[in-house]
């Protein structure tokens, strides 16, 4: 029997913070969504979580088919959209509250973390020559999943790798323990970095499920971590460096 696998992953968020990644992305101003713009990028996103065999949760479906149907209706032609009594305003405008109210709540989360990091150097304890550090330090341009799907999404193009894979041969599970140690051996070779790309040399569906969970299983035990300085950059993979002094 060739049952798919599917991946569940705790890595997203919620639809809302897609979309936030989106905006920050594209420097979109969040009180003039362009809705056919997002859509379509939303939609990519969702496409290449399919794509992925990840298990989505029914609230990205959800958003996307709300997202279509506002397309939809302010795409009519040369008419003005006469919204039903039930929506006596633009859906636009529900849309930018939850993502202002959204984002408030992320840069809130953002502050409190960062008072905790600075409560925990400064706790009292036991006389020691250092400051304990013994935490990875996160860069601001550590890559989050969504910089990685669109990375994906990019291999996927470049190898034309959007066409059904696997369909009539024997599926092969790949184990992540493997690849794990694989990307490892990679990524320790090169100090100076690996590419996120070649880290995907081979194109079938079940290697590039196993890298994708390989890469963020390895981020999130700090022992690698995606960097990309700047928007639309290649993203590059390095060794996480911690402090060893009291690791």
């Amino acid at each position: 029997m060739n049952e798919p696998y599917k991946v569940k992953l705790d890595t997203f968020e919620g639809p809302l913070d897609l979309l936030l990644h989106l905006i920050n992305k594209y420097e979109i101003d969040i009180y003039d969504i362009p809705v056919a713009e997002i859509t379509s990028q939303y939609m990519a996103y969702i496409h290449t979580m399919q794509q992925l065999e990840l298990n989505i949760a029914s609230e990205y479906l959800v958003m996307a088919a709300t997202l279509l149907e506002m397309k939809s209706k302010l795409l009519l032609p040369h008419q003005e959209v006469e919204w039903e009594e039930e929506y006596e305003e633009d859906p636009r405008e529900e849309l930018m509250r939850r993502l202002i109210e959204y984002r408030k709540y992320k840069e809130a989360a953002h502050q409190l973390k960062e008072r905790e990091l600075e409560q925990n150097q400064v706790h009292t304890r036991s006389p020691i020559p250092f400051e304990d550090t013994n935490q990875a330090k996160v860069p601001e341009n550590e890559a989050n999943i969504y910089d990685m799907l669109d990375a994906i999404n990019r291999i996927m193009e470049r190898k034309k790798w959007n066409r059904p894979l696997e369909t009539s041969v024997q599926r092969t599970e790949i184990p992540i323990e493997q690849r794990m140690d694989d990307i490892m051996d990679e990524v320790l070779a090169k100090p100076e970095g690996v590419s996120f790309y070649q880290l995907f040399p081979q194109p079938t569906r079940s290697y590039m499920v196993a890298t994708f969970v390989a890469i963020l299983e390895l981020m999130k035990q700090r022992k690698i971590q995606c960097i990309q300085a700047y928007h639309f950059d290649d993203l590059m993979v390095y060794q996480m460096e911690v402090d060893q002094e009291y690791a």
